[in-house]
């Protein structure tokens, strides 16, 4: 049995049988981002959209590598008896479906990919952390307060809007439902990948990137087909790399005619 975290998550389709479809969101994400797309692809499969740890409502840990992240995936399949599943991850969600079917290919049937590599990035989300941390919550009533703190920062507005999804108001006052300190100490390890030598994974593999984005380039090709020889890569012309936010019919189109 995996020594991982037990995850909380978001079911829909459980009346489906088959292997489940497992969804697992990018840094400052939950399942709650993916909850419109669930429910549409549960009109087919069972499917689960998970809490990554130090993310939504799922247990906060000092560490986060995607070796740990993959064996609290790994949990949640063992305590639930499914031997396999499919698997759909974007950004942090998707190094850690890599590195779950890297690990181990017998548990995952197929794999899709949105908008990463297993590379390391030279980018990084650390002065999101600092924005967020350094935001002050203390008397404040109105999102819109926080919302301007932020704003230097974070000048694009979508962006704000999508990490102040991690605000949350309990009993008359704003807190980060995140563990800002756990990202912010695990940033390296977050946007790398581990070395997983020569490691495969054959199965159905599908890489799906933004065509305005930068976190699939040409140059990820090689380190892609190392790791998964099977692998299709496709992309969405028009978007960044919340692809699944900005153009989520084309994405779903892509993800039910793959699994």
């Amino acid at each position: 049995m995996a020594q991982g975290l037990p995850l909380t998550y978001l079911e829909a389709g459980e009346a489906n049988g088959g292997t489940p479809l497992l969804v697992l969101h990018g840094l400052f994400g939950s399942a709650r981002n993916w909850q419109t797309l669930a429910r549409r692809f549960a009109e087919t499969h069972r499917v689960y959209a998970l809490d990554l740890r130090n993310h939504g409502g799922s247990p906060w840990s000092d560490s986060m590598t995607y070796a740990e992240m993959a064996d609290d995936v790994l949990r949640f399949l063992d305590d639930r008896g499914f031997a396999r599943a499919a698997v759909v991850g974007h950004s942090m969600g998707g190094k850690t479906a890599m590195t779950l079917a890297l690990k181990h290919p017998d548990r995952v049937e197929r794999l899709l990919v949105a908008d990463i590599a297993p590379v390391t990035y030279t980018h990084t989300h650390a002065p999101f952390v600092a924005a967020m941390k350094r935001a002050d919550l203390a008397g404040r009533t109105r999102r819109s307060e926080i919302d301007s703190q932020l704003a230097e920062a974070v000048p694009e507005a979508p962006l704000r809007s999508f990490l102040l999804q991690n605000l949350v108001l309990e009993q008359g006052a704003f807190h980060w439902r995140i563990n800002l300190d756990a990202i912010g100490s695990c940033m390296e390890s977050l946007i790398g990948f581990p070395d997983l030598g020569d490691a495969r994974y054959s199965g159905p593999t599908l890489f799906v990137g933004g065509g305005r984005s930068d976190y699939i380039l040409p140059e990820y090709t090689a380190p892609i087909r190392h790791h998964f020889p099977n692998a299709r890569i496709e992309m969405i012309e028009g978007t960044g790399h919340w692809l699944h936010a900005e153009r989520p019919e084309d994405f779903a189109k892509i993800v039910e005619a793959f699994v």
